[in-house]
């Protein structure tokens, strides 16, 4: 096999949370842009409806499902609508998530909950779902799961997002974990671990620190549209297939010291 045809994804249906705007829509126009056909899922569907123009203009096939993986009672219908349209599932990128910052000694319990139900406890039953209905009947099947940084490390201390943080390094134990399970119905599990990277959801951050961010970088830069494109695509194709239970960091190097 070619090393192009390592990373083609032609035929492959990838559904992707959270795909109506930032990452998760950057990953998406990448999985699209190299193949496969898309399913994309978020709460709001004005936001859902633009980005399936944005994407259709590329030529890319795209549903998309308004759903809020917070409401655990929606997500065996999502996955129905997606097997219902397409008749199989590939990819799952499970990137839908939320921030919530406060100091630790008086974080709000309602928003501790918040964040761990949509970044941990739907991940799981949405896996869970795709898992039993799509990946293991057809003994293949590529998870990849939207951490961050911030699930491998503290925070400064003007940076109080202990959900967050917890919930991202749930998240990378998660991967492993599964990827221990799951490998024997030959399906990969691996996350993504980005560092800043301009979003609805760093935005407040990033006005107050970008500068001091961007100081501590080694790249000198945030990411960029660009930046997760390789890296997911790497991760849903076969270029990846003898890679499970890895978190690879896109950060510009800022982890490293």
């Amino acid at each position: 096999m070619s090393v192009k045809q390592l990373f083609d994804l032609t035929g492959k249906v990838a559904l992707v949370t959270g795909g109506s705007r930032g990452l998760g829509l950057q990953m998406a126009e990448a999985l699209g842009e190299m193949g496969a056909r898309l399913a994309i899922t978020a709460r709001k569907g004005d936001e859902l409806a633009a980005a399936k123009a944005h994407l259709e203009q590329q030529g890319i096939e795209v549903l998309t499902v308004a759903s809020d993986l917070s409401k655990f009672e929606q997500i065996p219908g999502l996955v129905g609508a997606v097997l219902d349209h397409y008749g199989r599932i590939d990819i799952l990128v499970n990137n839908a998530g939320a921030s919530w910052g406060a100091p630790a000694e008086d974080y709000p319990f309602e928003a501790w909950m918040k964040v761990i139900n949509l970044n941990v406890n739907g991940m799981l039953l949405l896996t869970q779902e795709v898992g039993k209905r799509a990946f293991i009947p057809q003994r293949s099947g590529k998870i990849i799961v939207t951490a961050s940084i911030a699930g491998l490390r503290g925070n400064p201390p003007n940076m109080p997002t202990i959900a967050y943080n917890a919930a991202k390094g749930a998240d990378v134990n998660f991967v492993r974990a599964l990827a221990a399970e799951w490998g024997r119905y030959n399906i990969n599990v691996n996350a993504i671990c980005p560092g800043f990277f301009p979003s609805k959801m760093s935005n407040g951050l990033l006005q107050q620190m970008g500068d001091q961010i961007v100081a501590h970088t080694p790249l000198g830069r945030l990411g960029g549209e660009e930046d997760l494109k390789g890296a997911v695509v790497y991760l849903a194709s076969e270029a990846s297939r003898h890679v499970t239970g890895h978190a690879l960091v896109v950060d510009g190097g800022s982890g490293t010291y």
